[in-house]
């Protein structure tokens, strides 16, 4: 009997052990940590050139808060000048309002290992946000649904390079307006355990994102500690609306973080100018920021830079081109000297496809990122046609991408091992390194590998059906999501998501508008 009990247990460790080694094992990468220096384009004499110039807007030509007699009042309060709704804020007033907010912040996930550092030398990941279409092989462009919706937050979490899952990775529109920041945030926080992004649509949806954030974290938890970040755009030029507004205040108040962000199009609502355009973007930014520290001093807050400009025959976005990236280096500058984490930048571009034109000008806006200085990337993975389609298989061939960055930034070994006088002189003159103790040792980690992209010799290639890269690209979609298992999360937090959602939806009837 104690024999066969003890060959039963060896079998059963056997097979556990098979099924660990046939399990789906998912990489996660740490957000990245600059090992190079930023790119500065901008001398000591432009920076402060195009310091005193927000200055001067500020100061003389004011931005609008409109529909927001509160915000007014605490304006007036803090020493501006109110005439209607505009207000013009004292030299060097908004610049020391800024001074109470954070360089650095921890936004945390509902797994700690995924906890991300925003600031500093760090650069966090995040995926296309927006876009009210979707793109895949199979079903060409169309209207996107909530399962699109939640297929992309898969997708999200089984990428190793991306840190952070995003907030609206693509408009579910087969679900009210009124309802679907519910059913956005469920998936969130449901199908990832990365970091994610509230609702700014509405005041109220951005007080519902606080409320399910505390279901999930717990209320304490939530006071003491930021678990969203999320987006405020500003109505450029100079403009602060009462939605983006009330947002923002919902969420400084709970201490929970917010990019302040000008939405420019150079030529549309910026001049068509670079300095120019720096300038209207600094002052915005300090004057959102400077509001957010009158709601609530220390809450914790991003410098963000949105920045395209348009073709002046069509009057259609521009994306990857040299104007933009001077931009955004420039914009790096400004917000590290006025101590400010830094979003800009993605795998942004115009095409309609993932062709040559999305690779080139992805590219290029990505690389500028990371030069740049940029601590949160939006739209890292999946932008196509302007940010009017989250593609699938661009999110791959983005995401795979992504790793590049992370290579790129960790700088050059220069340990012992890296600099491999070992190897050099094992070899010597006239041989070759492919099997050198050296190379031995360290050719699993040496160079960054693709998940996707095809260095086949031609003939192998040729054999398995010539495939392209949306080709690559999609069959790589299938197996992410056949692969997708969720994160473990506590019953009770579920259940009571899911009756939290079930309730305010039922409160009140569906709304399109």
């Amino acid at each position: 009997m104690g024999e066969r009990t003890a060959r039963r247990a060896r079998g059963g460790g056997g097979a556990a052990r098979r099924a660990e080694r046939t399990a789906v094992r998912v990489e996660f990468s740490r957000y990245i940590t600059r090992n190079i220096p930023d790119l500065e384009i901008l001398n000591e004499e432009a920076l402060q050139i195009i310091e005193a110039n927000a200055e001067t807007v500020l100061e003389e030509i004011g931005v609008n808060f409109v529909e927001n007699p509160s915000a007014l009042a605490l304006w007036r309060e803090a020493g501006a000048d109110i005439d209607g709704e505009r207000v013009r804020i004292p030299r060097g007033l908004a610049r020391k309002l800024c001074a109470t907010a954070p360089s650095q912040f921890t936004q945390h996930a509902r797994n700690p290992e995924r906890n991300v550092e925003i600031g500093g030398r760090n650069l966090v990941l995040a995926p296309v946000y927006g876009p009210p279409f979707v793109r895949d092989s199979a079903g060409g462009r169309r209207y996107a649904t909530i399962a699109d919706f939640r297929n992309f937050v898969k997708l999200g979490q089984m990428s190793k390079w991306l840190h952070h899952s995003g907030g609206t990775v693509c408009e579910p529109t087969d679900v009210a307006v009124n309802k679907r920041h519910l059913d956005m945030l469920h998936a969130h926080m449901t199908l990832s355990d990365k970091p994610y992004m509230g609702s700014v649509t509405e005041p109220s949806r951005a007080a519902d994102s606080v409320e399910m954030s505390k279901i999930l974290f717990g209320d304490q938890f939530v006071d003491e500690h930021a678990v969203m970040t999320s987006l405020i755009n500003i109505n450029s030029p100079l403009t602060f609306d009462s939605t983006m507004m009330g947002a923002l205040e919902i969420y400084a108040r709970a201490g929970q973080a917010c990019i302040i962000s000008p939405f420019i199009v150079g030529g549309a609502m910026a001049p068509v100018s670079v300095a120019g355009t720096l300038t209207q973007v600094l002052a915005e930014v300090l004057a959102g920021v400077a509001y957010s520290q009158l709601i609530r001093p220390g809450a914790p807050v991003i410098f963000g830079a949105f920045v395209t400009s348009i073709d002046m025959n069509s009057g259609a976005p521009t994306f990857g081109t040299p104007e933009a990236a001077q931009i955004t280096l420039g914009a790096g500058q400004l917000a590290r000297r006025l101590g400010l984490p830094y979003r800009s930048a993605g795998g942004f571009t115009g095409s309609k496809l993932p062709d040559a034109q999305a690779a080139y000008e992805s590219a290029n806006t990505l690389n500028t990122g990371l030069l740049s200085g940029v601590n949160f990337m939006l739209h890292a993975c999946g932008w196509l046609e302007g940010g009017l389609v989250a593609s699938y298989e661009k999110f791959v061939m983005d995401s795979d991408q992504l790793g590049y960055l992370h290579n790129l930034a960790a700088g050059i070994d220069m340990s012992e091992n890296g600099q491999a006088m070992d190897a050099l002189r094992e070899i010597g003159p006239g041989g070759h390194f492919l099997g050198c103790e050296h190379t031995q040792a360290n050719y699993k980690d040496a160079f960054w590998r693709t998940n996707l992209l095809d260095y086949r010799p031609f003939e192998t290639w040729d054999e398995q059906g010539a495939p392209d890269t949306m080709a690559l690209a999609e069959k790589r979609v299938a197996k992410l999501l056949a692969d997708y298992q969720p994160p473990a999360l506590d019953p009770a937090i579920a259940e009571a998501l899911d009756a939290y959602v079930a309730q305010k939806k039922a409160a009140v009837p569906d709304a399109f508008l």
